[in-house]
C-alpha cells in the first residue's frame, strides 16, 4: 500500500479538499501504516478528505475498518470523508457490507 499526495496542493485555497491517492493492497500488513497516514492527512484537511481508491488492488476487512475508523475521526473534526475511483471489486465489497451508504462516493 502506498499513500501519495496527502496534502492540498500549494497555492490552493484553505477550503480546498485534501486528496489522498492510495495504491496497492490494503491488508493486515499495511493497515497500521495506512491508519497513521490518514490520521495525519486529517491535519491538512478542512471540510473534505477524499480517498482515491482507483489504484487499490485489494482491500481486506482490516482496511475497511481503518476507513470506517478514520471516518469517525473526520466527523469529530467536522471533516467529510469521501471516496473516489472505487474499483469494481471494492464497490462490490462496499455494497455487500452496506458501507456504500455510509460514505459519499464521488465520480
Amino acid at each position: 500500500m502506498t499513500v501519495i499526495d496527502t496534502a492540498p496542493l500549494a497555492g490552493t485555497s484553505a477550503a480546498a479538499p485534501t486528496l489522498v491517492h492510495l495504491s496497492g493492497d490494503i491488508d493486515i500488513f499495511t493497515t497500521a501504516r495506512l491508519r497513521q497516514r490518514l490520521i495525519n492527512a486529517l491535519d491538512y484537511s478542512t471540510d473534505l478528505l477524499i480517498l482515491d481508491l482507483s489504484r487499490v488492488t485489494f482491500c481486506g476487512a482490516g482496511g475497511l475498518g481503518v476507513i470506517i475508523g478514520v471516518q469517525g475521526r473526520a466527523k469529530a473534526r467536522g471533516v467529510t470523508l469521501a471516496l473516489t475511483g472505487v474499483p469494481p471489486r471494492m464497490a462490490r465489497l462496499l455494497r455487500i457490507t452496506g458501507l456504500d451508504h455510509r460514505f459519499p462516493i464521488m465520480a
